[in-house]
């Protein structure tokens, strides 16, 4: 046999492994143990991080090998709880609440976007911040209305996330209802201080 066709006739058996796995899962057919272990598989993968603090909701800090990293998320801007010299904003605590929620004890997967720069001016890793079941934090705090799109500068999901604020908005959905909220002179949005 060839060493393309045993190529092959590898990768459709691991295809064929794969799709039987998730039958039997999705079927109820595969015990609790087995259910863990897949957790377990899917939460130690490399590339995937414990966070150490949760610092308000757009700003996380995880242990990256042994070095903590801050953490400030592409394209999402929650109102201010830490910022100095600026008033706790309206919906910031909640913002913050929601993502430590949102992430709970999970591990995360950090992502670069390749039209944006690594760091910000403050020295904090720029990354799409992914829960370990695929979902897109910046994008649950955006859809549920306890951030606004981060237009300012470039990103791949700009204009995704735009629109996700657009219909937030539309749906009044959470700071959108709560709080008083104006768009500043350079795009970007800020709600009145908290009261």
């Amino acid at each position: 046999m060839s060493y393309r066709r045993r190529r092959l006739l590898i990768g459709l058996l691991l295809v064929v492994m794969s799709l039987t796995y998730s039958i039997t899962v999705q079927q109820g057919w595969v015990k609790d143990d087995a259910k863990k272990a897949l957790h377990t598989a899917q939460t130690s993968q490399p590339g995937l991080y414990t966070v150490k603090q949760f610092v308000d909701g757009d700003t996380i800090a995880v242990d990256m090998n042994g070095s903590v990293e801050i953490i400030r998320m592409i394209g999402v801007d929650t109102p201010e709880t830490q910022r100095p010299n600026t008033p706790i904003q309206c919906f910031g605590p909640q913002a913050a609440d929601f993502t430590k929620k949102l992430i709970g004890d999970s591990k995360v997967r950090l992502q670069a976007d390749p039209l944006n720069t690594n760091r910000d001016r403050y020295g904090r890793l720029l990354r799409y911040v992914y829960l370990s079941d695929g979902r897109l934090v910046e994008t649950e705090l955006i859809n549920n209305g306890y951030g606004f799109a981060y237009i300012l500068f470039p990103f791949e999901k700009k204009d995704d996330f735009y629109t996700a604020m657009l219909a937030a908005q539309n749906a009044k959905k959470g700071l959108w209802a709560a709080c008083q909220v104006h768009q500043e002179a350079n795009g970007a949005y800020q709600t009145n201080p908290a009261s």
